[in-house]
């Protein structure tokens, strides 16, 4: 029942004051009441009910008190810390040096110290809690203690003061009156608030600002101190065109006593002085500057010479500085003038020497030119003249072969062939040496076939190493390379035939590879092998590496030969040796674009039947003449021998016989040519195998030869050469004339 008596929302002090009123009633009523025991009784159990929950609600009143308390105690003393951390605080704060302000996230000023604004005494006062910080800005920039930058207005400080503040970091220095500076600087809070410090640096300005001037000072002063020692004259003016700095020199090469140059000393006064007391200055070139330093825009450095009194030149250079001044230095360089002037009469004089030189030396090489045009008249006549009687003597030898039977005869004529051998290997030697230095050799550049080649000097040297014992082995190939015939063959020549000397036991190996787009040919012999120190001299004329050789093994020219023949034909030359595997000499040629293999060996049968095969020889020289004959003969032919092309011709007629083979001359007598008689001759008889004999190897004759079909022998004329060119033409002719 006490349940609905009792409002539970009713708070406990509610509750208890209507239990007692409650009590109280039943109690009265229960003294008055004249009803039965039973009735009274039940009042007084539930009176005695409600006393109980009387006192529970109370305890429970009491307990709630107590809480109360407590939390208003625990309250109390939270709030007498927080005054005392905000008593504190504003304590720390007051006691920092600097200006301090704390604004909240949302702007607004929540505490400052005293020296916040404390230098702007205007507004100092309205810094309070809750301004915003925008209204701070415009306080600050409005105040008339605030010194703003020179056309700067208060509008425009504060709009610049606004934009920085939404940086993170913000520092920055304002001028205040009365000379003093502060150094604002904001820093953010965790929670999105502001610090503002505002820092005293006046001090530190000054002292920054003694300092700068006292580093102005001593650059000054080193800037005065190299002026001086500068060997230039200097003047430097400001933007106004005023002096503002100078050195002694310039008085000295200007002739402009010193007392007269002061500072801020205007330009155009020094310019009226210079002209004043330099009469002798150009004005033409003055002018140019005078308009220069005028100028009100942007100059470009200006150089020019002036001349002061009747010896002196001044190099002036005039140039403008960043903030509008500009700087005229003055170099004297009368001794270079003086000089330049000494050397132009110098190249005067070196020119009309040159001149001179050069007319000598016009004469001198018209000189040269014509002892070389002899020297190369002379190497023409002593091909022609000296192997003449050096061929004769070959021929007569060999003539004398098949006759001699007695032993010792046949080893004197052996002796005798060999010297005449060495002779011609000797003049052929010369005659190549001085045609390779004079620049007379003419090159002809062909495609030759490279296995042919060496399979012919095989045949020719292979005798020669089998006489010492030696293999001569040389690899066959069908490479087409592009070189000069005649120089290859010499070349080739020279290196197996220096193998084949200095080698006495072993072999001799020939062979040739491709190598991108070239063929290297190697000759390796297995000899004594050629010292390292000599390796250079060894191409050197006249330089054997055994000075007891005699005179048959040469007299040191074949590898000279060798490398100027090389050289001329841009082949490169090796050389690898040592003295157990021997030498070896490897030449780089140009393969040729297309190259196909061509035997030339000549066919050499055993036993040629040359009996009956009519051979008509023209040669003017009578000596040469008999024993080409006397050869020829020997070997069972018939020799018609005539001393130019008529008598040739008029013999035919006389005889009405065609000859198998023509054998002539290449210079003939009385300016006539063997080449001219042979087409004469094809032209009358048609087309008769012929050759030409000749000591000249240069390339035209090879040419006019091969236009007309002959063959060429050269001088001195080897007598198995010869038989070869015979036995060919003989077979030919027969080929051809199955009737003969």
């Amino acid at each position: 029942m006490s349940n609905t008596l009792i409002d539970p929302r009713d708070s406990l002090a509610r509750q208890n004051e209507k239990l007692l009123k409650i009590v109280n009633t039943l109690i009265s009523r229960a003294e008055q009441s004249t009803d039965s025991a039973g009735m009274a009784y039940a009042q007084f159990e539930r009176a005695v009910m409600l006393e109980d929950e009387v006192r529970t609600r109370t305890l429970e009143l009491e307990h709630a008190l107590d809480l109360l308390n407590d939390s208003n105690a625990q309250l109390a003393q939270a709030n007498a810390f927080t005054e005392e951390a905000r008593a504190n605080l504003a304590n720390a704060i007051e006691t920092v040096q600097e200006g301090f302000a704390l604004f909240d996230a949302n702007e607004a000023l929540v505490m400052c110290n005293s020296r916040f604004g404390k230098n702007l005494r205007d507004v100092h006062n309205r810094f309070k809690p809750g301004l915003a910080f925008s209204k701070y800005v415009d306080l600050v920039s409005k105040s008339r203690f605030l010194s703003l930058p020179e056309e700067q207005t208060s509008k425009e400080w504060a709009a610049l003061r606004m934009a920085r503040h939404k940086d993170n970091h913000v520092v920055f220095n304002a001028r205040i009156a009365d000379k003093q500076w502060l150094q604002v600087s904001e820093h953010r809070t965790p929670d999105g608030g502001t610090v503002v410090l505002q820092t005293d640096v006046t001090d530190m300005v000054l002292l920054e600002r003694q300092e700068r001037e006292r580093l102005l000072d001593d650059q000054a002063q080193l800037i005065r101190a190299t002026l001086e020692h500068l060997n230039q004259g200097v003047c430097i003016f400001d933007n106004g065109s005023r002096l503002v700095g100078w050195n002694r020199r310039v008085g000295e090469l200007l002739s402009i006593p010193a007392g007269r140059f002061h500072l801020g000393m205007p330009f155009g006064s020094i310019y009226d002085r210079l002209l004043f007391d330099t009469p002798r200055l150009n004005n033409g070139d003055t002018a140019s500057l005078n308009t220069w330093a005028k100028s009100e825009t942007r100059r470009a450095p200006l150089s020019l010479e002036i001349e002061v009194g009747e010896n002196r030149t001044l190099a002036l250079f005039a140039q403008q500085m960043p903030d509008q001044g500009f700087v005229i230095s003055f170099t004297d360089i009368s001794a270079e003038r003086a000089a330049v002037k000494a050397i132009s009469e110098v190249n005067e004089t070196l020119e009309r020497r040159v001149v001179e030189r050069t007319f000598e030396l016009e004469d001198a090489l018209a000189e040269a030119e014509r002892a070389n045009a002899s020297k190369s008249r002379f190497v023409a006549a002593a091909s022609h003249d000296l192997l003449q009687p050096l061929s004769a003597a070959k021929l007569y030898v060999a003539s004398l072969e098949s006759d001699v039977v007695a032993p010792r005869l046949k080893e004197r004529l052996a002796k005798t062939s060999s010297a005449l051998q060495s002779v011609e290997d000797i003049l052929g030697a010369l005659l190549d040496i001085s045609r390779l230095d004079s620049g007379a050799a003419a090159i002809d550049i062909s495609d030759i076939s490279l296995g042919s080649l060496l399979g012919q000097l095989q045949d020719e040297m292979g005798p020669l190493a089998q006489d010492k014992g030696l293999s001569l082995i040389v690899s066959e190939n069908d490479w087409r390379v592009r070189s000069d015939a005649t120089f290859l063959r010499r070349i080739l020549q020279n290196l197996i035939s220096n193998a084949i000397r200095y080698t006495d036991k072993g072999e001799v190996e020939v062979t040739s590879r491709a190598q991108s787009g070239h063929i290297e040919v190697k000759i390796r012999d297995t000899g004594p092998g050629i010292p390292e120190d000599q390796h250079e001299k060894i191409f050197d004329e006249f330089h054997r590496i055994e000075n007891s050789a005699n005179a048959v093994d040469g007299l040191g020219l074949g590898l000279a030969i060798v490398e100027r023949a090389c050289r001329l034909l841009n082949h490169p030359l090796a050389l690898t040796s040592d003295a157990v595997t021997g030498t070896t000499f490897a030449i780089r040629l140009p393969l040729s674009v297309t190259f196909a293999h061509q035997s030339l060996k000549d066919p050499t049968p055993e036993s040629p039947v040359l009996a009956h095969c009519i051979i008509l020889l023209i040669e003017n020289d009578e000596e040469l003449r008999s024993a080409l004959s006397l050869t020829l003969e020997s070997w069972g032919t018939d020799v018609l021998p005539c001393a130019s092309g008529e008598e040739a011709l008029t013999l035919l007629r006389e005889i009405d016989i065609a000859p198998d083979l023509i054998l002539a001359d290449y210079q003939l007598a009385a300016g006539e040519l063997g080449t001219d008689v042979i087409k004469s001759l094809h032209a009358n008889y048609g087309p008769i195998p012929a050759c030409v004999v000749t000591a000249d190897h240069t390339a035209p004759i090879s040419r006019t030869c091969a236009e007309i079909g002959a063959a060429l022998l050269h001088k001195p004329i080897d007598p198995k050469a010869l038989r070869s060119f015979v036995v060919k033409a003989s077979s030919f002719r027969k080929d051809i004339l199955p009737g003969k």
